[in-house]
């Protein structure tokens, strides 16, 4: 992977290893991405980590998003989308960053950054399944990104002390 472009598993690695107490997704309207990684963060985070979501031009959590977590036995249904505004800079550890056709938001503070860049389901045109289908897999990739985070190379689930 060239330098621009770095590998998202040698980044978890990296995020895992500094061991962050509050960990930040963003994208723009945290509507779907940063939700979907909001709520899947922290069913899977350890005990001691604050998880939360946040956008630069915040709307309404996506039906669709509610849905595809439902599938998986994830609730998100009481979420709300939130401004930059909302976040407490200084307890930022980490911000991961979802953004991919559209410019991401930049986030005051000292927080580690990294970049997922998926693909918005929300922007995709179609059919009732097929903008399901979107939302699907924008999901799954977010789980399998943050199983590898939030787990250690023996399986085991990551702790804190």
């Amino acid at each position: 992977m060239s330098p621009r472009f770095p590998d998202w598993r040698a980044e978890a690695a990296d995020l895992r290893a500094r061991r962050p107490r509050h960990i930040l997704f963003l994208c723009v309207a945290n509507s779907a991405r940063s939700q979907m990684a909001e709520g899947i963060a922290r069913a899977l985070s350890p005990g001691g980590v604050r998880v939360s979501s946040a956008g630069s031009a915040p709307s309404s959590v996506r039906p669709e998003a509610i849905r595809v977590l439902k599938e998986i036995g994830i609730d998100i249904s009481t979420h709300r989308s939130k401004g930059l505004e909302s976040v407490d800079a200084g307890s930022v550890d980490a911000v991961i960053t979802l953004c991919a056709e559209e410019i991401c938001p930049v986030f005051p503070g000292k927080a580690h950054r990294i970049h997922w860049g998926l693909p918005d389901p929300a922007a995709v045109a179609g059919s009732g399944e097929t903008r399901l289908g979107a939302f699907r897999s924008a999901r799954d990739e977010l789980r399998r990104r943050l199983t590898v985070l939030f787990d250690r190379a023996d399986g085991t689930r990551e702790t804190l002390p």
